[in-house]
């Protein structure tokens, strides 16, 4: 099988990866790691200074045009790769285990995505990668809480005037009672302007939370 149908490093192209490894140890060790899950007003927590209440936030690594990081975020996205989330995930909640600050944490909340885009891609992104934080961060997932709204266009060819210009009302609050008093960490693929991070903890708030914190896989530079 491996003859016909080789594994190969999205990073390098070799063909010594360990199996469901997108990519291979060296190429995960070059990645560019942003250390922001360990520094207390990183550029992540910046972003929502003025705008929603967020106790603490952080990206696993840099996003940048034509990169190792596009690629595979690609592949998750588009080409029904579940394999780079679960590593997404699987480091993030490395970083995250380490942290004190983060064991507050009740509920793991990744952000919904519309029925529609389930049934084309087979997933929800950020469903795969807090199913890989859960294989070293003990968390349950809770999905039926944060519902997305099916008139809202895609932000993903957007510019950041664009986003920023709307924040629309993008989600609505399912079972309130589930998240009251509870420690939140909202979990997504990638951060560009926080426009939809900051409409999806407005709808939380409504639940009265005891507060809310962010975790994604990818800051857009």
């Amino acid at each position: 099988m491996h003859l016909l149908y080789p594994q190969i490093c999205f990073g390098c192209g070799t063909d010594q990866v360990e199996k469901a490894m997108p990519l291979c140890t060296q190429c995960i060790q070059d990645l560019p790691f942003t250390d922001f899950f360990s520094i207390n007003e990183n550029p992540v927590e910046k972003i929502f200074w003025g705008r929603v209440q967020v106790q603490y936030a952080g990206a696993l690594l840099f996003f940048t045009k034509n990169s190792l990081v596009q690629i595979l975020m690609a592949q998750l996205k588009y080409h029904h790769n579940k394999k780079v989330g679960i590593l997404f995930g699987y480091l993030m909640g490395q970083a995250i285990v380490s942290e004190q600050k983060f064991e507050q944490i009740d509920l793991m909340i990744p952000i919904p995505i519309l029925p529609s885009k389930i049934n084309s891609r087979g997933y929800n992104q950020s469903q795969v990668i807090a199913i890989g934080m859960q294989q070293v961060w003990n968390r349950p997932i809770m999905q039926d809480v944060l519902i997305k709204k099916n008139w809202s266009n895609s932000q993903t060819k957007k510019d950041r005037k664009a986003r920023l210009q709307q924040v629309p009302d993008l989600f609505f609050l399912q079972n309130p009672a589930c998240i009251k008093g509870k420690h939140l960490l909202l979990v997504d693929d990638v951060l560009t302007t926080g426009a939809t991070l900051e409409a999806a903890i407005e709808t939380l708030m409504a639940g009265s939370p005891a507060s809310v914190s962010i975790a994604v896989a990818a800051y857009t530079l």
